[in-house]
């Protein structure tokens, strides 16, 4: 009898230890650089219909998901969400809000090598999310001219149209909110320097047309305020134009805020947790024209 009990009680403490266990596995996610993330349980929303962001989808061109991932980053800086999230250095030095420009000089600029899964019509959580952004990543802004815009937008789409061979290379095509663009892929890219190890700089402009901002004409001697993440910022992929441009002005700044939990944000807060028939489709913000 005693040792019954006593088997009893450990077989106890075995469930009781595999539950902790199973529950902690279940709270967090491993990311694409090998760190283990919490993951906050709570979070849950319901979508309508289903965001692309498995199978390269966006590297090709533009998604339901880059188009409601870039609204996120506008709506952040655009609500002055992002003012608290400047770093206590950038406050010292008066960075408190992106006040340099009007919001309709505010844009968003997100790399679709950086979505990779989709989210699937229904619930989801914070797992989801993760798995379609497996990065660290954090806001940033940073402040170019139109002329820079441009040719960031040049120097991103320079692989396309996509295949196989440029797959690679298009993880540098940019989702946007703010702006509408147009990639001319029959017109050859004029390539420079090499940067990188899949990209080139752009010598010339041209396959590039940015057709408004915010509603208003592109203006190519204006300032623009683009909101992106810190991997651009410091001149990833094709991104040399963020780098340059971060060095021309030193109120272009990494925030504090992570990527995801802005996301969250913005479904939570702006879209009250239901992503509807909205974003049922790509919303014509980017059009790729192919030869025939």
């Amino acid at each position: 009898m005693h040792t019954w009990k006593k088997l009893t009680g450990w077989l106890m403490i075995l469930c009781l230890l595999c539950g902790i266990a199973g529950g902690a596995s279940a709270a967090t996610f491993v990311d694409a650089h090998g760190n283990e993330i919490e993951l906050d349980e709570t979070q849950e929303a319901y979508a309508a219909v289903t965001l692309l962001g498995a199978d390269h989808a966006a590297r090709k061109g533009e998604t339901n998901l880059g188009d409601l991932w870039a609204d996120a980053l506008r709506w952040f800086a655009v609500s002055g969400e992002i003012n608290g999230y400047f770093e206590e250095d950038d406050v010292a030095a008066g960075i408190t809000a992106i006040d340099d420009v009007d919001a309709d000089h505010i844009v968003a600029l997100w790399n679709g090598g950086n979505l990779r899964a989709d989210i699937g019509e229904g619930k989801f959580g914070a797992e989801q999310l993760a798995q379609v952004l497996p990065y660290p990543n954090k806001v940033a802004v940073v402040y170019m001219s139109g002329e820079k815009l441009l040719e960031a937008l040049e120097a991103a789409s320079q692989a396309l149209p996509y295949s196989e061979e440029t797959a690679s290379a298009c993880a540098a095509f940019m989702q946007a909110a703010g702006l509408r663009y147009t990639v001319d892929t029959t017109k050859a890219y004029d390539a420079g320097e090499a940067y990188g190890d899949h990209w080139f700089k752009a010598k010339t402009l041209g396959r590039v047309t940015i057709e408004e901002v915010n509603g208003l004409p592109f203006d190519r001697y204006a300032l623009y305020a683009v909101i992106t993440n810190n991997a651009n910022f410091n001149g990833m992929d094709a991104s040399y134009v963020f780098k340059a441009a971060v060095e021309d002005n030193e109120k272009s700044v990494i925030t504090t805020a992570g990527v995801r939990d802005v996301i969250w944000l913005y479904i939570a807060n702006a879209l009250n947790n239901v992503i509807d028939g909205a974003y049922a489709a790509p919303q014509g913000r980017v059009t790729v024209n192919t030869a025939e």
